[in-house]
This record gives structure tokens, C-alpha cells and sequence, in this order.
């Protein structure tokens, strides 16, 4: 029966109905996620791909000829830079007001490009573990520079046209801000909130009680593990979770960096064998606050990434936000434990080397 599940994370609810995916659809559906990325990159061809080795940027900037990860600034920052502040805060539109009601911020922080890889035809689940965990690597060493003098350092992924990536080739986006985000936020005080109410890790014990009932797990290895989230929002959502307790990308070892980049593959081969297409996503990183932060105790946080990916019934159709979800509350489609299973079950082969395995 269709129900209600409570999000921990965001302190809020999400309704489960079991039978909406037997509406028959007569709505919008998309253009394969296959013609979009092929069309993406044969798009390019005649003028190399700005981020690619030797492309050439909006702001005239050529790309190096980098040969696995590369980051350079964003050329479209959404953060103002320290060097380019304002010598005063607005912090009203109205100046003779002083009742929250116009309130504003300037914003500063870092904002990043981060490639990983030079061949625009490969997207992350063509690459190599071992290219992979270069990857890794580079999170790693950009959360470690950055974050003495940012309170969020976040590291996202929007990948394919469907959820707004408006480059094909191989990367994903830094953002570091000089605050705490309304998300990671939320996320700092049901941690923070559990902790002290259960002298507990929140997500650490979240783990370990999947890890028991074993219905929403979709791969698990020595170091990670891949699970759909009891709450999950997105019909293939995913939460990454370290099986030890660690607060930041930071604090990963070699062997965890080596496991991470083996389990994200195995994932994302899972996603594609699904609908048999390029499965877009969007990503993202959320361990413990820095910054000032770093002087605090943080150990209610636990690292973990998301996967929320939009399709729902085909290569072709994603789910949508309706009116009720966008002005009441959030629903999905189906339960997640039938999600974990058909992820489950998916082939460790990408369905595009099936017949070279044969």
C-alpha cells in the first residue's frame, strides 16, 4: 500500500505509492540519452571540444594538453572571489529596513572545473578502476587545499543533457563556499541532533542495519558500500557509504581510493545495463563542514555520496516534480527495495561489451 517514509537526513517525508509506474504515459519523453550524448560530441568535431586538450574556451583560453585529470577555474563562477569583494556588505535592499524581509549576502567562494580524462567520447564508467581512482585522487587533493578556508567544499557531477550538463566531455564542478549551503546545513543538525540524542553515528548505524536486512543493497566491497536509500526520492537514487567512519574525502586511504574507484564503476555499469542507455545522473559529495568548522567536533558527520538519477520508466522518461510534490511533498513512484533489486541484479559487464565478453 502506497505509505510515508521519514528522511532522517532532511528531516522530512516522502510518499512511497506501489502503483503509480501502471498509469499508462501519455507524456513528454526525452531523446535517448544515447543520441544525446553521441550528438553531443559529434557536435564538436569540427571545433575541439573547449575542454578537451587544445579546445579552446569561451574566454579565449586554450586547454593543455593534460593527459588524465585536469582542473582549472571556472570560467562562469558562480561565487565572488576574495580579490574582487566589494569593501562593504549590502546586507539590506531597503536601507531604512532592518526586518529580514530583503535580507542579502555577498557570496564568496572557489568554483572549479575538473576534467576527468581527455577523450570527450569517454564518459566515467568507460574509464579504467585505476583512471578511475586518479579521479578520486584529485577530489581528494582539492578538499584538502580548500578546505582550511571554506566552510563547504562540494563536488558535483550533472551528468547527460536530462539533468542540464551543457558539456559531454568527462567532468564534474567544485564549489567551495565561504558558508554552510541550506542542504549540508540541514544535514549538519539531524547528524549533529541524532548524535546527541543516540551517542550514535547516524549514517554509520543507518549502514550497519542495511548491511544486516541486505534488501536495499546494490554492491558492497571490503571498504564501500552502494545502497538505495529507505527514503529515496529518485526511482534509482543511491547513497555511497564508507564501511568505517570517516568524515571527509580527505581521510580516504590507498586501498579506499582503489575500492571506491572499483565500486562506482561496477554502479555505473549497473545504471547503464538498466534502460540499456547512458544513464544520466546527478552527484554529488557531502562529508563533514570545514573551514571554521575544522575547530569544532564534527564526528556526528559521515562521508557519503548521492546518485539521483531521473529516469523512471525507459531511456526516454524521467521522472518528473508535479504540482502536489512541488508545493506539499515529495513522492516516488515505486518502493525502493524494487529499485535495490532490478540495480542488484544488473550485469557487472556494460551492456555495450556484452558481446566482446561472449
Amino acid at each position: 500500500m502506497s505509505h510515508r517514509r521519514y528522511n532522517p537526513l532532511l528531516d522530512e517525508w516522502v510518499i512511497v505509492s506501489t502503483n503509480r509506474l501502471q498509469r499508462p504515459w501519455q507524456g513528454a519523453q526525452e531523446a535517448s540519452s544515447n543520441a544525446a550524448s553521441t550528438n553531443g560530441v559529434a557536435s564538436q568535431t569540427q571545433t575541439k571540444n573547449p575542454l578537451a586538450p587544445g579546445g579552446q574556451r569561451a574566454n579565449g583560453t586554450v586547454t593543455p594538453n593534460y593527459t588524465n585529470t585536469y582542473v582549472f577555474p571556472n570560467d562562469f563562477p558562480i561565487f565572488c572571489s576574495d580579490k574582487d569583494a566589494p569593501k562593504s556588505e549590502v546586507k539590506t535592499d531597503e536601507e531604512d529596513e532592518n526586518d529580514g524581509l530583503f535580507y542579502k549576502e555577498t557570496s564568496y567562494g572557489t568554483n572549479r572545473v575538473i576534467c576527468y580524462h581527455p577523450d570527450s567520447k569517454k564518459a566515467i564508467v568507460n574509464l579504467s578502476v585505476e583512471e578511475i581512482q586518479l579521479v578520486v585522487k584529485e577530489f581528494m587533493r582539492q578538499v584538502t587545499e580548500l578546505k582550511l578556508e571554506h566552510d563547504w567544499v562540494q563536488i558535483f557531477e550533472n551528468k547527460g543533457q536530462m539533468v542540464g550538463c551543457s558539456n559531454p566531455h568527462p567532468h564534474c564542478q567544485l564549489w567551495a563556499s565561504k558558508y554552510l549551503p541550506n542542504g549540508p546545513a540541514t544535514k549538519n543538525r539531524t547528524q549533529k541532533n541524532y548524535y546527541e540524542k543516540h551517542g550514535k553515528v547516524m549514517l554509520l548505524e543507518y549502514l550497519n542495519k542495511e548491511l544486516k536486512k541486505k534488501e536495499r543493497i546494490v554492491v558492497t566491497n571490503q571498504y564501500w558500500t552502494v545502497l538505495v536509500p529507505y527514503w529515496a526520492y529518485w526511482p534509482y537514487e543511491v547513497m555511497v557509504l564508507p564501511n568505517r567512519h570517516i568524515l571527509r574525502l580527505d581521510e580516504i586511504t590507498e586501498e579506499e581510493s582503489l575500492a571506491l574507484s572499483d565500486i562506482i564503476k561496477k554502479l555505473l555499469i549497473k545504471y547503464d545495463n538498466v534502460f540499456k542507455c547512458e544513464f544520466p545522473y546527478t552527484m554529488g559529495w557531502l562529508g563533514a563542514p570545514t573551514g571554521k568548522y575544522l575547530n569544532e567536533d564534527c564526528s556526528h558527520w559521515m562521508l557519503h555520496a548521492v546518485y539521483y538519477p531521473p529516469l523512471v520508466r525507459s531511456a526516454t522518461v524521467k521522472k518528473f516534480m508535479g504540482g502536489y510534490e512541488m508545493v506539499c511533498e515529495s513522492q516516488r513512484d515505486f518502493v525502493p527495495e524494487l529499485a535495490a533489486e532490478i540495480l542488484r541484479n544488473q550485469p557487472d559487464v556494460h551492456y555495450l561489451d556484452e558481446g566482446e565478453k561472449k
